[in-house]
This record gives C-alpha cells, structure tokens and sequence, in this order.
C-alpha cells in the first residue's frame, strides 16, 4: 500500500468501512447491511468470521474495519466469540485494561453457517448466555462457492447443486423460530434496504446484554442472477411481497416491525431474479407461483391473528 493511500486512509472516519481487503461482488447486500450496521457499532468492536463471502473483506494483515477481525473456520465463529468475550472479561476483573476499553464482541457470518454447520456452536452460546451480537448476512445458498443450495434456499430457485426444471424442491428453515426457542436477549430480520428499521433494531440491541442475533436478508446479484443496480429493488419487494417478515423477539414476545398495508403479489419479486425464470419461461408454472404466494398469505394470516 503506498504511502499516499496509506495517509487517506488514516484520515477517515472510525466508523467508515474501509476497502483494504479484496474487491466483494458488486451490489452485494451483505455488504450493504455490514455497512449500515458497522456505521451505528462503529470501531469499538471484534469480529468473529465465519468462512463465507465476507471472508474475502480481510486480507492479511488489512482488514476493514478499525476494530479487530478474528476469521475462524465456518462452524467455530460463536466459540471464538466466546473465547475473545472470555479474555475481556478477565482484562476487565484484573483492571488490566478500563470500562472504556471494552469491546463489543460481533459474530458475522452466511446462511452456510447460520442454518447449518455453525448451528450448534450458536445454540451452545445461546445456553451460555455469552454477550455478543450474531449477524447472519442471509444470501440463500452457498455464495462463496458457487451457490450451492443450503437449507436457507428458498423453494423452487435454481441452484448450482438444484438445476432441474423444477428448482430446489425443498423450502427455507425457520432460523427466526429455531433462535427465539432458546429463550437468548435478543432476535429480529433485517435488511439493508430497510435502514430505519435496522437502525432502530440495533440501538435496542445495544441496550440489552446476552445473546443478540441478526438474520439479514442478503439479496446476491452473483447467485440469484439480477443486475447489481436492482439489489435495494429486490430488497424492498422482499418486505412488500411479505416473503422476508421484519420481526423481532424482545422480552418473551415476537412482533413484526413493519408489516405491508397492502402486500404485492409475491411474483413481482421472484421475476427480476434469474433463479426463478424456470417459473415464468418459457410457460409460466402457476403451480408452483401459487404454492409460493399461499405460503406468504398463509404466514400473515397466522401472524397478523396472533398480534391482533
């Protein structure tokens, strides 16, 4: 890194996410989140992360973020967390290093980790009550290796690992309910084109202590095939269609954030994504769009009867 660059750098904001690391996908809403999220957290914060696609943020010895940057293999990210949490509770015992100095300890990693090979070390934290923050970046597959479904793909997308006519037959795990069942400080959806509501989601986690866990909606121009200038579109037809519910689980309690007045056919977001093109050429399978839009109502219904 030359000197010049060196020098900007150092003149930045805390709080500004740096480019140090390797160039990430163009209109990636993980990033889009991460920025938002970091830009409130700011720099007093470590990173635990999962590999995945953020992996590729952090090349050694840069990362960026003006906190500090643990990466750990895809199912460990909730014990590094403990073990950094652990360290700055004795720091802070034996009066080795000030209140002041203290650090937020952020755990960051995909749906890859989140819904499968990192379920247990999460729930294992969750029952330690261990303080810290969970970001899940949700892009429905895995990203960093070529989008092969995970049990985050939605039912009936086109994976590199579910190519038939008919999309991947199964449907996406409930990790909202599978988190709120254990009980933890803190869980809510999010999603980078709904600042507000993420901004106000995190200043309630900041005031709470225990486990406090994100699952972000990562909307992936790579792997669901759309143009990178349409992920902030894609983003706010999730919420509007009402296929990606803003929630959050707060004192025994699940209530949904922002709930759509009058929701738009789930159609209008499944056709600007190139995973669901099978369903609308080249003849449209109205059975399969049917069963998807019946699902949604079938959730709100539920959902709305409940907060009523």
């Amino acid at each position: 890194m030359n000197a010049k660059r060196t020098k900007r750098l150092k003149e930045l904001p805390s709080t500004h996410l740096l480019g140090t690391g390797t160039p990430m996908c163009a209109g990636c809403g993980g990033l889009e989140v991460l920025h938002e999220i970091y830009d409130i957290l700011g720099a007093k914060t470590v990173f635990t992360n999962a590999a995945g696609c953020m992996t590729l943020l952090s090349v050694y010895p840069f990362t960026p973020f003006r906190g500090s940057w643990l990466y750990t293999a895809m199912a460990s990210a909730p014990a590094g967390a403990q073990g950094i949490r652990d360290a700055l509770d004795i720091l802070l015992e034996n009066k080795r290093i000030p209140p002041e100095e203290d650090l937020q300890v952020v755990t960051l990693t995909g749906d890859g980790s989140a819904y499968g090979m990192g379920l247990s070390a999460t729930s294992g934290a969750i029952d330690r009550n261990l303080d810290f923050i969970y970001l899940c970046y949700d892009n429905e597959g895995y990203g960093n290796t070529g989008q092969q479904y995970s049990s985050a793909t939605p039912h009936a997308a086109i994976t590199s690992t579910s190519r038939t006519s008919h999309g991947y037959p199964g449907f996406k795990k409930d990790l909202f309910s599978i988190w709120v069942a254990h009980k933890p400080a803190y869980v809510a959806t999010i999603i980078g084109a709904e600042p507000l509501d993420l901004a106000k989601k995190i200043e309630t986690l900041q005031g709470l202590r225990g486990p406090r866990l994100l699952i972000s909606l990562a909307p992936c121009p790579t792997g669901w095939d759309f143009d990178p200038r349409q992920t902030v579109e894609i983003g706010r037809l999730a919420v509007q269609t009402g296929i990606w519910p803003l929630k959050e689980f707060k004192e025994g309690r699940v209530v949904h954030t922002k709930i759509p007045k009058q929701r738009k056919p789930v159609e209008e977001y499944l056709k600007l994504q190139g995973r669901f093109r099978h369903l609308f050429e080249p003849e449209r399978v109205e059975t399969e769009i049917s069963k998807i839009q019946a699902r949604i109502d079938h959730y709100w219904d539920k959902a709305i009867g409940a907060e009523e």
